[in-house]
C-alpha cells in the first residue's frame, strides 16, 4: 500500500509533517512492513495499525515536528515496540517504526515516486536513518533517479520487501520499495452496481479502468485509482488490456455482456494470473455458456468464467451488498495471485540451486 504517496501530493504547501513506516516486524503484528502514514501537526493520514502504537507513534512524529521551545526537531530516527510489554497488545510481537520528517526536497521526490508509480515504474528509497542526508531513489536495476548523491550507498537486494540494512561503516538504512500495484481491473458497466463496486474499491491497492459506451453516467470526480474508459468500442479494451489482468463485466446489456466475454474468453490465457468474472445468475451462465460454444469458446476456457459473481453465501442483491461480496472475492483473487508470484522467483532459486 502506498496511500502515502497520495497524502503528500495533497499537503498544503509548507505543511510540515513526518512519515511513520514499519520497517520492520517480528512475530504476530497488526501491519506488514512497508505500511506507512502520514503525520502532520493536527491531521494523520492512513494507518499503521494497532491503537496504541499509532497514538505513540503520533506522539513521537508530532515531537518531531517542533519541540517545546518550537525549534526544528530531530528529522529521522528508528524505534522499537515491544507490542506486548511495552504497550498491551495482545499481538504480542516487535515493530520497528521508522520516522522520517519530511522537508520541501524530500516532498519533492517524493512526487517523483508518485509519478513514477503513477507510470507503472518500480522505485525503490533509500533513506539514511542515523544521518540528515537526503534520501535517494533507485530504479529496477539499481540505478540512482535523479542527480547522484555524492556519498556511498549501501548494497542492497531490491526483491526484498521493506527493510533495515546496514552500510560498510555500520549506519543504518532503510530500504523501502515503491512498486505499482500489481492488481489491474477492466470493469465494464458504469450503473448501480459498477459504480458500488468502484467507490469501495477507491483505497485498496489496485489500478481500475472503469468502461462504458454512455459517458454520462461516470461521475465528475472518481478515486485516484480510476481511469475512465468512455468508449463505443469496449470490445477493443477487452482486447488490448495487459496480460494478468482482472476482468468484471456487468453492463446494461445482456448482448453488450456476451461480445465482452467471448472478446475476454479468447485472450491468451496464463493460468493463475486471469481472471474473469460476469454478473448473473446461472440461468444466465448456461444461456451464455450455450452461445459461446457455439461460436468456438472451448469447454476448458468456459470453465474460467465466473458467474453468479461473489462470495457463495452472500445472497443480497442491493448494489452496495453485491459489491462489497465481489469486492472480497476480488482480494482473495489478486492475494491468491500475489502469493503466486512471489513463489515463482523462489522456485527458479530452488531449480538453479539444485542444477548447481
Amino acid at each position: 500500500m502506498t496511500n502515502w504517496l497520495h497524502d503528500c501530493s495533497g499537503l498544503a504547501a509548507g505543511t510540515p509533517a513526518v512519515l511513520v513506516t514499519v520497517a520492520t516486524t517480528q512475530g504476530s503484528c497488526p501491519r506488514e512492513t512497508g505500511a506507512a502514514m502520514l503525520v502532520t501537526a493536527d491531521q494523520q493520514f492512513d494507518t499503521i495499525g494497532g491503537g496504541h502504537l499509532e497514538m505513540r507513534a503520533c506522539d513521537i512524529a508530532r515531537g518531531m515536528l517542533t519541540d517545546a521551545t518550537g525549534a526544528a526537531g530531530r528529522k529521522r530516527r528508528l524505534e522499537r515496540f515491544p507490542l506486548g510489554p511495552g504497550l498491551g497488545q495482545c499481538c504480542g510481537g516487535v515493530v520497528h517504526l521508522a520516522f522520517e520528517s519530511l522537508d520541501p526536497a524530500a516532498l519533492a521526490a517524493i512526487e517523483v515516486l508518485r509519478r513514477r508509480r503513477h507510470a507503472k515504474q518500480e522505485s525503490w528509497r533509500l533513506v539514511p536513518l542515523d544521518e540528515d542526508k537526503p534520501f535517494v531513489l533507485l530504479d529496477r536495476q539499481g540505478r540512482v533517479i535523479g542527480a547522484e548523491p555524492g556519498y556511498a550507498l549501501p548494497l542492497v537486494e531490491l526483491d526484498a520487501p521493506c527493510r533495515v540494512v546496514r552500510d560498510a561503516s555500520g549506519e543504518r538504512w532503510l530500504v523501502a520499495p515503491c512498486l505499482p500495484w500489481r492488481a489491474h481491473l477492466v470493469l465494464f458497466g458504469a450503473g448501480h452496481v459498477g459504480t458500488a463496486i468502484v467507490h469501495a474499491l477507491a483505497e485498496l491497492p489496485c489500478h481500475i479502468t472503469w468502461v462504458d459506451e454512455r459517458e454520462e453516467l461516470f461521475p465528475s470526480t472518481v478515486p485516484a485509482n480510476v481511469q475512465i474508459e468512455a468508449t463505443d468500442t469496449p470490445e477493443m479494451i477487452a482486447d488490448t488490456a495487459a496480460p494478468g489482468s482482472t476482468f468484471l463485466v456487468l453492463t446494461h446489456s445482456h448482448a453488450l455482456d456476451q461480445r465482452l466475454s467471448e472478446h475476454i474468453l479468447r485472450r491468451p490465457y496464463f493460468p493463475g494470473r486471469d481472471w474473469f468474472g460476469l454478473i448473473g445468475s446461472l440461468t444466465k451462465r448456461r444461456q451464455f455458456e450455450h452461445r459461446l460454444a457455439e461460436r468456438g469458446i472451448n469447454a476448458q476456457r468456459l470453465q474460467d468464467m465466473v458467474c453468479p459473481i461473489g462470495l457463495p453465501g452472500v445472497t443480497g442483491k442491493a448494489p452496495a451488498v453485491i459489491a462489497a461480496s465481489v469486492v472480497a472475492q476480488l482480494l482473495q483473487v489478486w492475494e491468491a495471485q500475489e502469493r503466486a508470484n512471489t513463489a515463482l522467483p523462489e522456485q527458479e532459486l530452488a531449480r538453479a540451486r539444485a542444477g548447481a
